[in-house]
């Protein structure tokens, strides 16, 4: 168990990084992230989440380790996902770049208060209602089957919330924030699930879902160039969540008392990583003459 003031700590360490975080995005709020700069935060954040796994154990249950690596990952690639619909949406509402940082910056903390109330929502039915691993398993199934044509559903719904904004006198940045929070609550719905699959710690949760979220400012401006080429990335998360969902609906049968194969923690790690790999891999190849293809 995490004691009070491990929580403490934890949580006193990634605010004062995410108010940095914030402090550099107001400081550099029209000047534009170049693509050096994007990179060195990526790798930052990337290493700061890895370094927090290996030396978790240091002071969490030795398990935590592998739990929060493969939660993370997890979370971290449909953070991807979602950065693809961000950049859309902040394209299309002509958002100028020096001002992205500071947008971006705001939805992401407003991810976090949301996701960590839906997280202790999460974690409190999962241990007291071994049911809901059936539910949860299903959902995700469903969500991997409706993936790949999930971005339209998303840009349609916030079709409809930026016209209705609009007619209300919002302006473009505040319509822009708005709309970034509800696109990561409609991800949100996906990824939570997907990581109570992997752990049910709201410890491992809350701050694999943190480290996911943090780097993401710098990450989109990375990926911009990029968006057209990774074209194999929906069907990667397809299979990721199909397979956490799976093992959670066997998760829950075994519970029943049921003999079924269990999928442990260490297989579930290797196929999250083996999937993301093949997919980056298979993709750059797929575009490597310079054009995107169609996605699939």
């Amino acid at each position: 168990m995490i004691s009070s003031t491990e929580w403490a700590v934890t949580i006193a360490v990634l605010g004062a990084v995410i108010i940095f975080d914030l402090i550099l995005a107001i400081a550099r709020r029209n000047k534009e992230t170049t693509p050096k700069e994007a990179l060195s935060w990526t790798l930052f954040y990337v290493v700061a989440a890895i370094a927090f796994g290996y030396f978790l154990p240091q002071w969490a249950p030795p398990e935590y380790r592998k739990e929060f690596i493969a939660g993370w990952l997890t979370e971290y690639s449909l953070s991807v996902d979602n950065l693809f619909v961000f950049i859309i949406l902040l394209t299309a509402m002509k958002i100028k770049k020096e001002q992205q940082q500071l947008v971006l910056l705001l939805g992401i903390l407003i991810a976090i208060v949301l996701r960590v109330i839906l997280i202790f929502l999460g974690v409190a039915l999962v241990s007291r209602f071994t049911w809901v691993f059936f539910f949860f398993g299903a959902f995700l199934i469903f969500t991997a089957y409706k993936l790949v044509n999930e971005k339209e559903n998303v840009e349609e719904d916030e079709a409809k919330i930026v016209q209705f904004l609009r007619k209300r006198g919002f302006s473009n940045f505040a319509i822009a924030l708005i709309a970034l929070g509800v696109t990561d609550l409609i991800f949100a719905l996906d990824s939570i699930p997907a990581i109570l699959g992997l752990t049910t710690s709201s410890y491992v949760v809350i701050t694999a879902n943190i480290f996911a979220l943090m780097g993401l400012r710098q990450l989109y401006f990375l990926l911009q160039g990029l968006m057209d080429r990774l074209i194999h990335l929906s069907r990667g998360l397809a299979f990721i969540l199909a397979f956490i969902g799976v093992k959670m609906v066997l998760h829950a049968i075994h519970s029943l008392g049921v003999h079924v194969p269990e999928i442990s923690l260490e297989l579930s790690l290797a196929v999250i990583i083996t999937t993301l790999t093949v997919t980056a891999i298979t993709s750059l190849y797929s575009t490597r003459g310079g054009s995107g293809g169609e996605k699939i």
